[in-house]
């Protein structure tokens, strides 16, 4: 019979082995996307050029609204770019841009984003509620002013 431990190994190996070969299809799909963006930027100088407007500005990908449909339960935490509004998040993520863009300013800790969620402030909800806000910090919608203090970023919570 199999020890607990013997398979407790292979299962993780199984996983970390799952994980690298996701790595590497996230790589190939972030090239590829890559490609595009340069493609259509280079087209959109081209056709500025050929209609004679030589001076005529071409926006950056980053500079230009991106139409995405809004977030859904589960979904992946988009990296903020000029044009994204808090609809763009799933729905847990908004509320806490949301209620961070409502303080004006002023950072709030994680104790207190629990209880503007309507959550107890027992260890178990404010670790899912860090855990949330330092996604959004690490995607670029959060600052963290000091270790486990957020706020919104200047022009993240749509213009504020």
């Amino acid at each position: 019979m199999p020890s607990v431990m013997g398979l407790l190994e292979e299962r993780e190996r199984a996983a970390r082995q799952r994980v690298e070969i996701l790595r590497v299809e996230l790589r190939d799909a972030e090239a590829t996307w890559q490609r595009f963006v340069t493609a259509r930027e280079t087209v959109g100088q081209v056709l500025a050029e050929s209609s004679g407007r030589e001076d005529a500005p071409v926006a950056a990908s980053d500079e230009r609204p991106v139409p995405v449909a809004g977030g859904a339960p589960g979904s992946v935490v988009p990296a903020w770019r000029a044009g994204f509004e808090p609809a763009v998040l799933a729905p847990g993520y908004r509320r806490l841009v949301d209620i961070l863009a409502g303080r004006d300013g002023e950072a709030a800790d994680c104790r207190q984003l629990a209880v503007a969620l309507g959550l107890a402030p027992v260890p178990a909800m404010v670790e899912g509620v860090r855990s949330k806000a330092k996604r959004l910090v690490a995607r670029g919608w959060l600052a963290e002013e000091s270790p486990g203090m957020f706020s919104v970023r200047a022009g993240r919570a749509g213009g504020s």
